[in-house]
């Protein structure tokens, strides 16, 4: 379905495939209506790619819990079979975040993979790491994510690719753009990370910005029960999954393995 009131042509762009982890997929920000039941920055920002083209196609095959070596093994290839000029990539911070990996050499392997993305003349977006010094649950590896960050501008400025700055987005410290679980965005966060997203690419949209009211004090004593009821329904699972060698990506495929068209006014394959 289509729209009279959509935007004219204002971007280059013909057919965009994302590939990553759950934040790409878009855990955190749930929506029943599109495919894979999760909305996310992707989609919010393939719906303003798909309003200014009338032929624009999205594929999202980013799949929650995968580290970066089985992005670079399972969505690098069948991405670019995809005949993409615009191409997003969000990995590693899945490394990051377990103890004892190193930044330098997360984002080395990482750079083989741009290089890749980059042989064929798509526009790759990268994104780094937001600044998580505020964040209860990785405030710890704060200097790592800093490490890989670093890291990432020089290959953004070898390979010629866009970074998506998610350190400079300084709204996501509000605990409003973090879902419950702490590790993943609301919907938002995911709404302000997509007008970023865009921004960087320079496409107008009209994405609304974040304007929030102040937070009202939370007495001490309710944010311990909080930190309680959060370690168990989902730092505790989390462990768990660690110790058994499993992951919440699991048996689940890509949520639009294809490229097609999106209606802007639902987020939904058409």
């Amino acid at each position: 379905m289509r729209h009279s009131g959509q935007m004219s042509e204002q971007h280059p762009w013909h057919r965009y495939v994302a590939i990553g982890d759950s934040f790409t997929e878009g855990i955190g920000d749930p929506e029943p209506r599109v495919p894979g039941g999760h909305r996310g920055w992707a989609d919010r920002v393939a719906e303003v790619l798909d309003a200014q083209s009338e032929d624009f196609a999205y594929a999202n095959l980013a799949i929650r819990g995968r580290l970066l070596q089985q992005i670079l093994d399972e969505q690098v290839e069948p991405a670019l079979e995809l005949r993409p000029d615009l191409i997003t990539i969000s990995a590693g911070g899945n490394d990051i975040i377990r103890p004892g990996t190193d930044p330098d050499e997360v984002a080395g392997r990482l750079e083989g993979g741009i290089a890749r993305l980059r042989s064929e003349g798509a526009t790759v977006v990268l994104f780094n790491g937001p600044d998580i010094g505020e964040t209860p649950v990785l405030r710890r590896i704060r200097g790592k994510v800093a490490i890989y960050n670093e890291n990432l501008h020089y290959i953004a400025k070898k390979h010629d690719a866009i970074v998506a700055d998610m350190w400079a987005l300084r709204e996501l410290a509000d605990p409003r753009m973090w879902a419950p679980d702490r590790l993943h965005f609301s919907p938002t966060g995911h709404h302000t990370i997509a007008r970023m997203v865009l921004d960087a690419l320079g496409v107008e949209n009209e994405l609304e910005p974040y304007q929030p009211e102040p937070l009202p004090a939370k007495p001490w004593r309710q944010a311990r029960i909080d930190d309680i009821v959060w370690a168990r329904e989902y730092f505790g699972p989390w462990i768990l999954r660690r110790i058994r060698r499993t992951s919440s990506g699991d048996g689940i495929t890509p949520k639009r393995p294809r490229p097609e068209r999106v209606d802007p006014s639902t987020g939904s394959a058409g």
